[in-house]
């Protein structure tokens, strides 16, 4: 399958199920790819033909930063109803990282969640 990869998309957002997380916020880091079919775009080099970088960007950083979510599987799914919603694409995968998630004691990188959902996953509306 052909896709596109947005990798490490970086943003300060409040979400989180601790009342200060959502006070002053943190960084979450989302990665995202989309599948679709790149034949006809590597064949004919137009925009109009593929999906574009900046618009899944956008998507991406209007979920996030806007409405605030208690939990990174909602701002996940969020993120891969909208891209479904908005582009011709097969299928999305989403990766959404806390480099800091609040865990007592913990040494650790970061968590994430990740999604994988297809056309036929869509939502209605």
């Amino acid at each position: 399958r052909d896709r596109i990869l947005l990798e490490a998309m970086t943003f300060y957002a409040y979400h989180g199920v601790n009342s200060w997380e959502r006070q002053t916020g943190q960084w979450f880091v989302v990665d995202l790819w989309v599948e679709l079919d790149l034949r006809i775009a590597g064949q004919t080099d137009s925009l109009a033909d593929t999906v574009s970088y900046s618009d899944l960007f956008r998507t991406v950083q209007i979920v996030v930063e806007g409405e605030t979510y208690n939990l990174l599987e909602t701002v996940a799914e969020a993120i891969a109803q909208r891209v479904l919603a908005r582009f011709p694409v097969e299928a999305v995968w989403a990766r959404v990282k806390k480099p800091a998630p609040p865990i007592t004691h913990a040494v650790l990188k970061g968590a994430a969640v990740e999604v994988f959902r297809t056309r036929e996953d869509r939502l209605p509306g």
